[in-house]
């Protein structure tokens, strides 16, 4: 079993204008580049082993603010990354919330499916239980991951994952084992 901690990267200027990112790098706003301080404070005494990112500059921008001058360890995977919007990447954000529901199976044109995120986090996460049984882990990435975290395990339905409003919070807590992945 792992303990995993879940938060999303800190806000960018494309969050801030109302821009769905996607596979864009994207950059902290000076509001982020805060949340990612508070972020360090209130996790760097928190028994993590490890800390994780996407490896998508805003992302690991969080951490690398997060923990600057710590000794935590942190990797990037590109497993991590966002939903590819294809074609769609760097558009307003309503263009792609009028898109999600037909998108859980059907790739966003030049891009992937909701779906397809789920499978890259599930080899994400069976890898991470193959390295980090007993520890806790810290998981810096988007919104795509955090349906996929709760889909998978949680049983939450994509379907009301992908469409349900952003309520920030500072941080998810998961039990990972291997059980409950191979149901997700």
């Amino acid at each position: 079993m792992i303990e995993l901690v879940y938060e999303t990267h800190s806000t960018t200027t494309d969050n801030e204008a109302r821009i769905a990112t996607g596979w864009n790098e994207g950059r902290l706003s000076e509001t982020g580049r805060e949340q990612a301080k508070a972020l360090g404070e209130r996790r760097r005494d928190d028994g993590l082993a490890i800390v994780f990112t996407s490896d998508l500059h805003r992302a690991a921008e969080t951490a690398e603010i997060a923990f600057a001058g710590s000794e935590l360890p942190m990797r990037q995977d590109g497993r991590l990354r966002e939903c590819n919007y294809g074609e769609l990447n760097g558009r307003p954000v309503p263009e792609i919330d009028a898109e999600k529901l037909r998108r859980i199976d059907e790739p966003y044109p030049g891009g992937e499916s909701y779906r397809q995120v789920v499978e890259r986090t599930r080899s994400f996460l069976a890898d991470l239980l193959a390295e980090f049984e007993g520890k806790r882990v810290l998981l810096i990435a988007h919104a795509a991951n955090r349906w996929s975290l709760e889909h998978l395990l949680l049983g939450a339905p994509l379907e009301k994952l992908v469409v349900a409003p952003f309520d920030w919070q500072e941080g998810w807590l998961y039990r990972l084992d291997g059980e409950r992945l191979a149901q997700g």
